[in-house]
């Protein structure tokens, strides 16, 4: 139980810290340096973190501040423009959001798949 209770609690600060970083990249993804580091920061992020719902936390929070920033605001305008830069945010995080998604599941070999037993003659 204590085991489940930590692990929550793993994922839920790795949503915390997704949304922040999707804030951030948001806020600087006009700069081309931004946008690059940004995403480049995503990938980096995604490929340290273990494979499961630690990568998948991460990204959701990551999409979840980006989708925030391209919903209009209050006032009428944008946080994401429409321009190249803002489509090239949109798509790169997605890319990221979907290589998390393909390779959070077990590996092959790993202690959850017993594989294929030799039958016995």
């Amino acid at each position: 139980m204590l085991r489940l209770v930590r692990g929550g609690a793993f994922v839920l600060a790795l949503l915390v810290v997704g949304a922040a970083g999707g804030l951030a990249t948001v806020l600087v993804h006009q700069r081309g340096w931004g946008l690059l580091l940004g995403l480049a920061t995503a990938a980096a992020c995604t490929r340290a973190l273990p494979r499961g719902w630690a990568r998948v936390g991460f990204m959701i929070g990551w999409m979840g501040a980006v989708g925030w920033a391209m919903a209009p605001r209050p006032e009428g305008d944008y946080l994401v423009p429409g321009n190249l830069l803002g489509y090239a945010l949109l798509v790169g995080s997605f890319v990221v959001l979907l290589v998390a998604l393909a390779t959070s599941g077990p590996t092959r070999g790993s202690r959850d798949d017993p594989g294929d037993s030799p039958t016995p003659t």
